[in-house]
């Protein structure tokens, strides 16, 4: 148990592990969020949502992968075909273009390819500091009853020159 005061106490939960969370998402995507939420108690905050995003990132990122990878073949083969061939064309689709347009544009369907796995490796990185940070502050407690006000007071200086007089000052009052 943490004490907080005088009569108030948190029961430690023993089960719940940031160690497991950040492998559970290391190895299997999105199950370290699934196994945060199921660790919390009813009522609390919903953390389903981001499985989908997770997934989805990776869904978008292997797609414009694939897709930059295919054009980048195209152009590449254009390319090489061109130079095998002193720059005659070997796809009537491409023969508008000059040999420095193509290389220009096959370099950067290579460029485009290389972000998105970028992109897929910044996912994957984000699905386990997520799952660290939520499993992190799962007894983090955000409820309304906390508050801080600052209040103008009367405060009494009993060692002072004008001993019990009042004194204006400031009141810092922290509520848990």
């Amino acid at each position: 148990c943490y004490k907080l005061g005088f009569s108030q106490s948190i029961p430690h939960d023993t089960l719940h592990s940031v160690k497991k969370a950040t492998i559970l998402s290391a190895f299997i995507p999105g199950a370290g969020q699934v196994y945060n939420h199921l660790a919390l108690p009813k009522g609390k905050n919903n953390v389903f949502w981001k499985v989908p995003l997770i997934y989805g990132g990776f869904v978008a990122f292997v797609k414009a992968y694939q897709d930059n990878n295919n054009q980048y073949h195209t152009f590449l083969s254009e390319v090489q075909y061109r130079l095998a061939n002193n720059g005659n064309p070997g796809n009537p689709d491409y023969a508008a273009y000059s040999f420095e347009g193509l290389v220009k544009i096959k370099d950067n369907f290579r460029r485009n390819k290389e972000l998105s796995i970028i992109g897929g490796v910044v996912v994957y990185a984000v699905n386990i500091i997520d799952a660290y940070v939520d499993a992190k502050f799962f007894r983090f407690d955000i409820s309304e009853n906390l508050s801080l006000q600052l209040k103008p007071t009367l405060q009494t200086n009993p060692g002072g020159l004008h001993a019990y007089a009042a004194q204006p000052g400031l009141k810092l009052s922290l509520s848990l």
